[in-house]
């Protein structure tokens, strides 16, 4: 479990990367990042896929398909849901819905907590369930703020934990089930990158964007990978509780932007840093355990 533990909080810092990247990609807009995101992802999977000997998660896909052609259609929800959060999550700062998506991001773990209890049976330690407390302190914070919630924030909340739950339905959470999720957004994220008339105006203005583009799906393919193995591996509450690691990050960025933590919001982080530290000591601790440590 320490594997899957370290591989969710790898692909927080590197999705909290990519929330200050997007800032060095001007004059490109969300939507063409978005695009440009998506498209180039591929090639990097699929490199990585064939190097590893792990291209034969995306043949028994193919086959499943074969077998039963009509399973197309699970398979292009999975995508568009997949699709639908990457597309927020490059608009959303740009187009005044960043509070509304962070939001949904503090909400997300509670609501995949419920959803590993009810569907999966999932059980927390001890530990894990004092965090989940002072998790819910902090949303609850969050949510008596902001007031009610808005669609961009009910679809981060909502839509990924169906996209996950999807994806296990299918026998799909694996790097092949990715590939084939970014593969199926390719009509739409081509649109948004290059159907749009500025995008040629905006590389002539920087050159740097073709350098800084394929910069930008190094490191979403890794952190979509590492977000996926760690999906795979870990109980499905866990990796919900976990998923705070990356708003955290996040707000840290934004500290280094020049924004600014008022007085009221200190009761929505300050019990989710302390949840986010008691899974660290939990992880470690089952570390500790596993390995024969203790006396």
């Amino acid at each position: 479990m320490f594997k899957g533990v370290a591989l969710s909080i790898a692909s927080s810092c590197l999705f909290a990367i990519l929330y200050y990247y997007a800032t060095l990609l001007a004059p490109l807009s969300g939507e063409q990042i978005f695009g440009w995101r998506m498209l180039l992802m591929l090639p990097c999977i699929t490199t990585f896929l064939v190097l590893s000997g792990e291209w034969r998660h995306v043949n028994a896909v193919w086959k499943y398909l074969r077998r039963k052609p009509q399973m197309i259609i699970p398979l292009c929800l999975s995508s568009a849901l997949l699709g639908m959060q990457q597309w927020l999550f490059m608009w959303a700062p740009l187009n005044g819905h960043g509070l509304d998506v962070s939001l949904g991001y503090f909400l997300l773990p509670l609501v995949m907590l419920l959803v590993g209890r009810i569907l999966y049976g999932d059980r927390l330690t001890s530990t894990q369930k004092i965090a989940a407390l002072c998790a819910a302190t902090g949303a609850l914070n969050e949510l008596y703020q902001v007031g009610l919630l808005s669609w961009s924030t009910l679809l981060v909340a909502l839509g990924f934990p169906l996209y996950f739950v999807l994806r296990r339905k299918l026998d799909t959470a694996h790097l092949g089930g990715l590939w084939f999720d970014i593969l199926l957004t390719f009509p739409v994220a081509a649109y948004f990158a290059m159907g749009q008339e500025p995008a040629a105006d905006a590389f002539s203005r920087a050159p740097c964007l073709y350098f800084l583009l394929v910069l930008l799906a190094v490191i979403s393919s890794a952190a979509f990978m590492a977000y996926t193995v760690a999906s795979k591996i870990l109980p499905f509450s866990l990796f919900g509780l976990l998923g705070y690691v990356e708003p955290i990050l996040m707000v840290a960025v934004a500290l280094a932007l020049g924004e600014q933590i008022r007085a009221e919001q200190w009761m929505t982080y300050l019990p989710i840093w302390m949840a986010v530290g008691l899974l660290i000591f939990d992880g470690g601790l089952h570390l500790w355990r596993s390995r024969g440590f203790k006396k």
